[in-house]
């Protein structure tokens, strides 16, 4: 109960602090706020100097576990966009964060509320979807953000957000978004161009988080390692999965920089395959600060070798 009181005087204090800062006169740029480093980042390529674009989490965080700390509150409380990646991903975390925020602008429906997910082709739809089954999202798969061709369409969707709420700014935003969009389908073409001698390749995932780069690519997932999604790899399931696929010529382990464990390593010994620990997002690994970063990191760990 101490803590509790504790953390809503720090956050009212660090709400207080915003308000007389915003008071205070100073020119503010349009404020985004991405629950994901990647919006963050495609955010600050489309605005240029008219836009303060930054991410409630880490690229090294896993965006189905974050804890709502007092710095996110304040920064959903100052911002003027904030961008989700939807389909229930962030359920367990970012409804405290609207509540205790008291950002109307953001709120779901208003106009600085961007729902990501409602721009892509969405995959893995369950028929039905229960805790028995793991953590399976209803709505469908929501990690299409390791998808190139989804993100641009999701790009183009905060292109469009960025001139409805600042329109003075339009000339700016809609010339980025032409180099932008053009640079992202030459990039596109090359990574795709890369992947090719690849197609076809047999993939074991860690967590069934890859069939959007998967069907890109042309790769077939053959099993995960997580007996359930949201459940960790347990002896017994690997030595079964093993068994299913030891015919099958599996070429890749897809595993998230923020999962580690010694079973992913035994599988990928015992089945003859790679294993590699892939950037799902902006920041995931040193180096790694655009999407044409994280998707160049992709390829090359791929077609390394």
């Amino acid at each position: 109960m101490e803590c509790h009181r504790l953390f809503k005087f720090v956050v009212a204090s660090l709400l207080g602090m915003c308000c007389w800062l915003g008071a205070s006169g100073a020119e503010a740029r349009l404020r985004v706020v991405g629950t994901l480093p990647d919006f963050a980042a495609i955010a600050t390529e489309l605005g240029g100097d008219r836009v303060e674009a930054e991410s409630l989490i880490l690229g090294t965080e896993d965006p189905h576990f974050v804890d709502a700390k007092p710095s996110h509150i304040l920064r959903v409380n100052r911002a003027d966009l904030l961008i989700c990646i939807g389909m229930g991903l962030e359920s367990g975390w970012l409804p405290v964060l609207l509540t205790q925020a008291r950002n109307g602008n953001v709120q779901v429906g208003a106009p600085g509320y961007l729902d990501a997910s409602q721009f892509v082709r969405v995959k893995d739809i369950p028929a039905k979807s229960d805790r028995a089954m793991g953590d399976v999202h209803g709505g469908g798969n929501p990690h299409y953000y390791v998808s190139p061709p989804e993100m641009l369409g999701v790009s183009e969707a905060i292109y469009h957000k960025l001139v409805q709420l600042d329109p003075a700014g339009r000339a700016g935003y809609d010339g980025r978004w032409q180099a932008f969009s053009k640079k992202y389908r030459q990039k596109m073409a090359q990574w795709k161009a890369a992947l090719a001698p690849l197609a076809g390749s047999k993939v074991v995932e860690y967590h069934r988080s890859w069939v959007y780069l998967l069907d890109w690519a042309g790769f077939t997932s053959v099993g995960a390692l997580e007996p359930k999604p949201g459940i960790p790899p347990s002896p017994g399931h690997v030595t079964e999965l093993l068994m299913q696929v030891k015919d099958q010529h599996v070429r890749f382990v897809f595993r998230e920089v923020y999962h580690s464990d010694s079973l992913s390593q035994v599988f990928a010994s015992k089945a003859g395959a790679r294993l590699l620990d892939l950037p799902t997002m902006v920041g995931a690994e040193p180096g790694i600060r655009t999407i044409w970063d994280k998707w160049d990191r992709i390829v090359q760990m791929l077609t390394a070798g």
